[in-house]
């Protein structure tokens, strides 16, 4: 996990240094909107509509597993509880008498 934090870390510092290599001006036309500046913001604001793009697909499996998470927690103290119940019985049953196996 911590190597791709890392991994991420890195990509990130390098499209930085991209986008501040770029600053030439241009022109971003989106069908009757249009928006001038630096190639150096408008890689930037891609950048960032990409990564919120991103968190966006993925939130809805993290509440789908943080979900899941909870019930297999609950289901676990549940099975926990039924085995503390299930020792107590078994140490409360007296010990059985042993059986000879002495021919008859």
């Amino acid at each position: 996990m911590i190597i791709f934090l890392i991994l991420g870390a890195l990509l990130g510092v390098f499209s930085v240094l991209f986008v501040l290599q770029n600053v030439t001006p241009v022109t971003v036309s989106f069908f009757t909107w249009h928006m001038d500046g630096s190639l150096a913001v408008m890689l930037f604001l891609a950048m960032l509509s990409g990564i919120l793009i991103t968190l966006l697909l993925l939130f809805p499996s993290y509440i789908r597993d943080a979900y899941r998470l909870s019930r297999l927690n609950k289901k676990t103290r549940v099975l926990e509880d039924e085995i503390a119940q299930h020792k107590a019985e078994l140490q409360s049953v007296p010990p059985q008498t042993s059986i000879s196996k002495e021919p008859l």
